[in-house]
């Protein structure tokens, strides 16, 4: 009599195991081979560039003197705002005192201004001091020799801390307020220009930045679908056998980085040169009129932003380009 065997619970099992191992490994296989792509591609894009260095030299150029132009603009902006930071001319409050204000009401008034952060300094004159600048000023010394009185009340020089013009209207308005004070008078006029020049030319960067990323944008797409244009065949042939569009479309979007990325170090050393060729002239300049100012180049902050800005740039501008080219390329 044949005896019926039960089964085994370990096969099973071992099935199991073994497909869950299979499954690891296919997804393992899977990833290695996507980033063995990119890495692949990542080289052969820079073989590419290097091997028509004319047409790809060119084109990074193009990207680099439309990305130089709003850096340079920039750059400027921020040594014009550092250079003016540190000019004497800074913005004044003059705060003429009640002419029956008490000397020493004066001084704790004045060493309480001094005590104030927003304040960076306070410049006593007396009546006496200012009748007699006023005299030499005016040249009507002889005139006011024959007065009975100063008619001059004392003077507090206020010289703020900042130039942000609500805190000068908020330190002016808080000395209005006070009872030793008969007028106050803000001259602002300079801080206002300069706030106005400033802003003029942060928007003129800021346009001129979005006009030339356009341009930069163009320039990409354009070059992008040459090459596009060029491996028509090659496409065809790989997407005969199977090859998805992400497939297609990777080693063109590699090209259009390594396009944007040499494009801003090539702008970085655009800008560097101009400021290596205006450092001497502006430093002379500066010396000139005893000051000890000195044009800041582009540093690691400048490289990393243009290097990042333009390969951004080269990528979407690629991706632009293949999106619209790749998908109408089908073999029949």
């Amino acid at each position: 009599m044949n005896q019926r065997t039960k089964p085994s619970a370990n096969p099973p099992e071992r099935s199991r195991s073994a497909g869950a191992v299979t499954a690891r490994t296919g997804v393992g296989d899977r990833f290695s081979s996507w980033t063995n792509h990119h890495r692949e591609m990542w080289r052969e894009s820079w073989a590419r560039f290097f091997a028509s260095p004319m047409s790809s030299g060119m084109t990074a150029l193009v990207i680099a003197i439309a990305l130089a132009l709003p850096a340079a603009l920039q750059l400027g902006l921020t040594n014009f705002q550092k250079a003016v930071a540190g000019w004497d001319g800074q913005p004044q409050i003059s705060v003429f005192l009640h002419k029956r204000a008490r000397e020493n009401a004066v001084q704790s008034f004045a060493d309480d201004l001094r005590g104030d952060p927003l304040v960076a300094g306070v410049t006593y004159i007396s009546p006496e001091q200012a009748l007699a600048e006023f005299q030499q000023s005016s040249g009507l010394g002889d005139a006011l020799l024959g007065m009975d009185s100063n008619p001059l009340p004392a003077v507090l020089l206020v010289r703020p801390r900042g130039s942000d013009t609500t805190s000068l209207e908020a330190l002016a308005t808080r000395l209005r307020d006070s009872a030793m004070t008969d007028s106050v008078v803000l001259d602002m006029a300079w801080v206002q220009r300069l706030a106005q020049l400033t802003e003029l030319g942060q928007r003129m960067s800021m346009g001129l930045a979005l006009l030339l990323a356009l341009g930069v944008l163009l320039v990409v797409v354009n070059s992008i679908r040459l090459h596009i244009e060029n491996r028509r065949d090659e496409i065809l042939v790989v997407k005969l056998v199977g090859a998805t569009d992400a497939f297609v479309r990777r080693p063109f979007l590699y090209t259009g980085l390594v396009y944007g990325l040499v494009g801003g170090l090539i702008a970085w050393l655009l800008v560097s040169g101009g400021v290596w060729l205006l450092a001497g002239p502006i430093s002379g300049l500066a010396n000139l009129y005893g000051s000890g100012f000195r044009l800041d180049g582009p540093g690691f902050t400048y490289l990393v932003g243009l290097a990042g800005g333009a390969a951004l740039l080269g990528l979407t501008g690629a991706w632009l380009a293949v999106a619209r080219h790749i998908s109408a390329i089908q073999p029949r």
